[in-house]
């Protein structure tokens, strides 16, 4: 289950431009489980109203004007002694130096002084004020309390100039909700290294041997180990999806650069995940120059790629994927005995609703010592849910 699921998150919102975006950041937080409390500065209420809040979290807003809540209880006192995380976004240059200082002069800087929760800052301002040196000490300060800083985005801002400044994207915040909530899970001080996406494997500049893998399956995995403590390590190939915030990604191409990456990743790691859809086969030669339908049909001749797995070495815990389309069980017992793995989950990638491209996955799980466990179609989230159980069992074993 995500680390959302239950939480109670203050959501701290102060008078930037790009206080509107905090709006779809309340609603993801909330349509993931939580329970969000939101804070409005009086300059926030410039820019958004309470109800907009109120309507999407099904919460009382806290603003200056409602210093008391229905039970006639201190508001941000309640606030900050119930929250399991604070998050100001977007964070101004003045909300900022408040939080350095210890200032106390509206709701959310109430609340993020009298609270013990762990506090995220997302920072939104024009360049010339981030860049400030004052502002910069004001970030190292927050940063040496613990307090975790997600760097703004570059872009065009409201100003018209570009440069660095932009809220973060929504996805961006809700990972570093969960990163910070995570921090003290069960996997807290292990390192697992997840690969996904597919490979691709080049006939000349321009055309490639490759596969339908989009990563997302992999980049779900990466994120659950995140949600549980863990030091996650992302290396992807080919992926229509984004790496989660807070993972070390490396992105490759080939077979070959993906092995040169995982035999690194791997150098200390307690856990594999190999979600990755690499090819069997690449061209045995690569032509120079784009190859002319004038030439005529090309004979291509492959070759295999090495074995990633049989090729790593190294004492950690291995769960492989094994995406099938007939014999799922039999081939992927196969791979589980030949490869020495600790486990291996099969799925039918011929099925429209499940692998590859699809939102939703269906997969039974093979472990060394005979074990079998069914998760049903549900989100590739919560397959990798399902998965992370797994992991952490066979690491309890070792």
């Amino acid at each position: 289950m995500s680390v959302l699921a239950g939480a109670r998150v203050v959501l701290g919102v102060t008078g930037s431009i790009a206080a509107y975006k905090a709006a779809e950041l309340a609603s993801a937080l909330t349509q993931a489980g939580a329970h969000v409390d939101v804070a409005l500065s009086r300059s926030a209420e410039q820019f958004v109203a309470p109800m907009t809040f109120e309507a999407l979290t099904q919460r009382l807003v806290v603003t200056a004007d409602t210093p008391m809540t229905p039970e006639h209880r201190i508001a941000h006192v309640e606030l900050g002694r119930a929250a399991d995380v604070v998050v100001i976004a977007p964070a101004t240059a003045t909300t900022i130096a408040r939080l350095a200082l210890g200032l106390a002069e509206d709701a959310v800087s109430e609340i993020a002084l009298v609270s013990a929760a762990p506090v995220v800052v997302a920072p939104a301002m024009e360049p010339g004020m981030l860049a400030h040196p004052a502002t910069q000490a004001n970030l190292e300060a927050l940063r040496g309390r613990g307090v975790h800083v997600v760097p703004p985005d570059e872009g065009r801002l409201a100003s018209g100039a570009t440069g660095e400044g932009r809220l973060p994207p929504t996805e961006t915040l809700v990972d570093a909700v969960r990163l910070v909530l995570g921090r003290s899970g069960p996997l807290a001080g292990r390192s697992i290294v997840v690969s996904a996406g597919g490979t691709r494997e080049f006939l000349d500049p321009v055309r490639f041997i490759g596969n339908r893998a989009t990563g997302r399956q992999g980049v779900a995995l990466a994120r659950a180990a995140v949600e549980r403590g863990a030091g996650a390590r992302l290396v992807i190939g080919a992926a229509t999806v984004d790496p989660p915030y807070g993972v070390a990604t490396q992105q490759v191409e080939s077979a070959d650069a993906m092995l040169e990456a995982l035999q690194a990743a791997t150098q200390d790691c307690d856990a594999l995940i190999m979600n990755a859809a690499v090819g069997d086969f690449r061209p045995a030669q690569r032509a120079a120059g784009k190859i002319k339908r004038r030439a005529g049909v090309p004979t291509v001749a492959l070759v295999e790629n090495p074995s990633l797995l049989a090729a790593l070495s190294g004492d950690f815990v291995r769960v492989a994927f094994a995406a099938e389309t007939g014999d799922h069980e039999a081939n992927a017992r196969a791979k589980l005995h030949e490869l020495e793995l600790d486990a291996v989950v099969v799925n039918d990638v011929a099925a429209p609703d499940r692998g590859f491209a699809a939102a939703t996955n269906e997969v039974t799980m093979l472990t060394r010592d005979g074990g079998r466990r069914e998760v049903s179609l549900r989100s590739k989230e919560a397959v990798a849910d399902a998965v992370l159980d797994l992991v952490q069992e066979l690491l309890g074993a070792k």
